[in-house]
């Protein structure tokens, strides 16, 4: 029998109270001694059956609690098809399931709405059957992760098209831990100008080979009217001093509508603080969440950006300056900024600096200010 079949062969047999087989696979379920490696066709349908019944597996279906492997994929099929979100993350899967979840992403009846595949060896090959679904009118996907799936620039252009879709509802792209280098990225970027592009979410993040260069493609897609981008990561590449006072500049455009700026581990020196505080002091900023983690800022940096925080027009939220080389100094220097009056700072994370006892104190009398808005205070 065709799973299909099968699975409205177990309709039947529940409507004429003969669920032996159900029941056989739900006792497993609940002792949690399930083993797919010795499931028969039937159990497999039966399988199917029990979790397209499950309101909670359907909103977030989990494939490694069952087996992380492409043949359970592949036998589950119809539950990925029939789930809100599913994770898929670390599971060995191929070109072979992307060749299948293309199917799923074009189906009419697909309820898919979320999708995690980071960690599998998808490579370009795989990218580009999925991406026949993300082009599907039919596709409902509005959050993708391809996070270290071995995608290089080819990978990159075979989305672009997708994301570039009239009917494309992609919200939010992963694509961190790959390899799309400055060219791959300079695609992308053109492809979020497109008004038809809805992105509001790209990560690029961990070692993507994004330099100033390409720093200097995503310059020009933040700045655009039609973009919708909210937050962007690019931690962990080499975008440089010059690329983030390009990138700062941006930010400040009218027609930029970003919140959320990630540039953690980017090699980062006191140069960058001084675009960045004047980004923060401009009025036009939406900028909301700024993590600048693990850059070289030392107190110099630190000083030049509390100048920017303590600008009545800063609408920054939340800071990460953790793993900055940050002193008692720079604490003492951002001490006004958390009393200023204005500041909306509700989230500070210093960990991982060298504060001192006196740095520590300072900031704590700060926080007990009644002018100062911060809720959580990292050591």
């Amino acid at each position: 029998l065709h799973p299909s079949e099968s699975i409205n062969l177990l309709h039947c047999l529940n409507e004429l109270n003969d669920g032996s087989l159900v029941e056989e696979i739900q006792q497993s379920l609940r002792s949690g001694r399930l083993s797919t490696d010795e499931l028969s066709p039937a159990q497999w349908s039966a399988l199917v059956f029990i979790l397209l019944s499950s309101e909670e597996d359907l909103k977030e279906f989990d494939l490694k609690k069952y087996s992380a492997s492409e043949e359970a994929l592949l036998k589950l099929l119809p539950v990925v098809e029939a789930s809100s979100k599913a994770l898929l993350s670390c599971c060995g899967l191929s070109e072979r399931s992307c060749g299948a979840l293309s199917s799923v992403l074009s189906s009419q009846s697909s309820s898919l709405t979320h999708l995690d595949l980071s960690h599998n060896e998808l490579q370009d090959s795989g990218v580009k059957r999925l991406s026949l679904g993300l082009e599907s009118p039919h596709c409902k996907l509005e959050a993708l992760s391809l996070s270290g799936c071995l995608v290089s620039e080819e990978g990159c252009a075979s989305l672009v098209s997708a994301v570039r879709s009239k009917s494309s509802h992609l919200r939010e792209l992963d694509l961190s831990y790959n390899h799309p280098g400055d060219s791959g990225v300079k695609e992308l970027s053109a492809a979020v100008e497109d008004p038809h592009c809805s992105l509001e979410t790209l990560r690029l993040s961990g070692w993507c080979l994004v330099s100033e260069e390409g720093c200097a493609s995503l310059v020009s897609a933040v700045r655009s009217k039609s973009s919708h981008l909210r937050e962007l990561d690019l931690s962990y590449n080499h975008p440089g001093d010059s690329g983030v006072k390009e990138l700062s500049a941006a930010v400040e455009d009218p027609h930029c509508s970003l919140e959320t700026l990630r540039l953690s581990g980017c090699g980062l020196s006191e140069r960058s603080c001084g675009a960045l505080s004047s980004l923060l002091s401009s009025q036009s900023s939406s900028l909301t969440h700024l993590d600048l983690s693990n850059n070289d800022l030392q107190d110099s940096g630190v000083k030049r950006l509390s100048l920017g925080l303590e600008s009545p027009h800063c609408k920054l939220e939340a800071l990460s300056l953790s793993g900055c080389l940050v002193s008692e100094e720079g604490c003492a220097s951002l001490v006004s900024a958390v009393r200023s009056k204005s500041s909306h700072l509700r989230e500070l994370d210093l960990s991982y600096n060298h504060p001192g006892d006196s740095g520590v104190k300072e900031l704590s009398a700060a926080v007990e200010d009644p002018h100062c808005s911060l809720e959580t205070l990292r050591f």
